[in-house]
């Protein structure tokens, strides 16, 4: 995949200075830089990330359980950016609104009736 590719090589760029000088630092170990890419509003690709967590010797029985519990912290993380916008669009009536949008299921609140 393409996708993945560039975010590798930029994950790899981001860190480089930071791999070298553990490499420096310590010329009889041997280092692997290991990342796990996740795309535009969450998106994790399966294949690799099982991939990453063979590479990182993790069980494979334990290996759903992870998927599961890193794809729900980035739905936590956008949910906060989802928050902080609407915060600071619409103030503490925006939240307001946010959350009885998502509390009462787009239902209809007003006394139209």
């Amino acid at each position: 995949m393409d996708f993945l590719r560039v975010k590798e090589d930029e994950a790899n760029e981001q860190h480089r200075s930071i791999i070298e000088a553990l490499r420096a630092a310590a010329l009889e170990w041997t280092s692997e830089q290991i990342n796990f890419v996740a795309g535009r509003r969450g998106a994790v690709v399966e294949d690799d990330f099982y991939n990453t967590l063979e590479k990182l010797n993790v069980q494979a029985e334990r290996r759903d359980k992870i998927l599961l519990a890193h794809v729900q912290r980035i739905g936590e993380a956008h949910d906060t950016v989802m928050r902080s916008y609407y915060q600071q669009m619409l103030g503490r009536l925006g939240l307001m609104r946010q959350r009885r949008w998502r509390t009462l299921e787009n239902k209809c609140q007003c006394m139209c009736k």
